[in-house]
């Protein structure tokens, strides 16, 4: 490209080399009347063919290619308010080159354009400079609509991995069905391999919780208030299930539910958020303070000598001071202390005197 512009430009300054050299007719031709007229006259042809060959790319190419890399560096905003401050200045300069042109020669020939190219290069910078505050203007005014916002995405939820003792336990549905869990359960291979284990165990007892267990997780695979993930992910070379489980977690940045006081110890040294289904059932149960009133049944002997026991309908125990004599009676006793330990909550009472 370059090179055909270079020839072109050595035609057009051989062309205007004869063109000067020819006017004034051939008596009055440049070089007539010298005695080496013709050897000056290719001499002057050949420069100015060198001339335009050149010239003529830095007047054409060059500037062009800077004008396209200039607009290539534009963005999509800046390109199309310099078009419209373009539009809007040489719109100004016309209307005001008309009343212009009927001044006399040579300000009527020269005015008009002059003031359109400077109305409209001087609007053109105006208007890419101030894009920002003439967009807001017109957002302001209603003529351009606000760019609509699109709605954040959804923050990923959680993920918990569920130990075999949560799902035997079975109290996990009815979490699930109550709202409290939040996340996404992660069920690992190696759980269910120990699921199905315990579901083929001789003891008739262990079969069962195992066969339940597995009930109980395929109906919170069909639930679709939290999502249930089988993962695959095993770590071979770790015998322990418990510790399995925390890797698991920790390599996923999960949460443990489980009901296992051991693997709740262990993965809580690991740093890691712990979901305790027994915990959970110690928090929400009733708190009793010293002084309060319940109407309870004993139905056993407790421990130590002239105790009874009674159990509430969430399993807390009461032990009554006293209270073997009204066994399998129902009984008014006043709270004296509440204990806690790691197997749930111990309200102590004695009989209220009648």
């Amino acid at each position: 490209m370059s090179r055909l512009v270079r020839i072109l430009g050595a035609v057009i300054g051989t062309l205007v080399a004869l063109q000067i050299a020819a006017v004034g007719g051939p008596e009055h031709a440049l070089f007539a009347g010298s005695a080496y007229g013709g050897f000056m006259l290719a001499a002057w042809v050949i420069a100015w063919g060198m001339l335009g060959f050149l010239i003529l790319p830095y007047l054409t190419v060059v500037p062009a290619i800077g004008a396209m890399g200039a607009v290539q560096r534009l963005s999509t905003g800046e390109f199309v308010t310099a078009i419209v401050g373009l539009l809007v200045g040489l719109l100004m300069g016309l209307l005001l080159g008309l009343p212009l042109s009927n001044l006399p020669s040579p300000y009527g020939d020269f005015l008009p354009l002059g003031v359109s190219a400077v109305l409209g290069l001087g609007m053109l910078g105006l208007t890419v400079v101030k894009r920002h505050d003439l967009l807001e203007a017109t957002k302001a005014l209603g003529l351009v609509p606000g760019r609509r916002q699109d709605p954040s995405p959804a923050p990923p939820q959680p993920l918990i991995v569920v130990d075999t003792s949560a799902i035997i336990d079975g109290r996990i549905a009815d979490i699930v069905a109550s709202g409290f869990l939040f996340g996404t359960l992660v069920v690992p291979r190696f759980v269910l391999a120990e699921l199905q284990h315990i579901a083929d165990h001789p003891d008739g007892h262990r079969r069962s919780r195992g066969r339940r267990g597995l009930e109980i997780l395929a109906a919170l695979q069909k639930d679709d208030r939290v999502p249930v993930e089988i993962s695959e992910r095993d770590f071979p070379e770790i015998p322990e299930v418990d510790l399995r489980l925390v890797s698991l977690a920790r390599e996923l940045t999960a949460a443990i539910l489980t009901n296992d006081f051991n693997l709740n110890r262990v993965a809580e040294l690991h740093g890691l958020r712990v979901l305790n289904v027994n915990q959970l059932a110690n928090a929400v149960k009733p708190a009793f303070l010293p002084g309060e009133e319940l109407r309870v049944k004993v139905i056993q002997e407790g421990k130590e000598s002239g105790q009874g026991l009674a159990f509430l309908d969430d399993g807390t125990m009461i032990v009554v001071e006293g209270g073997d004599r009204y066994r399998d009676r129902e009984v008014d006793v006043t709270v004296t202390r509440v204990l806690q330990t790691v197997a749930g909550r111990m309200v102590f009472a004695h009989p209220r005197p009648e």
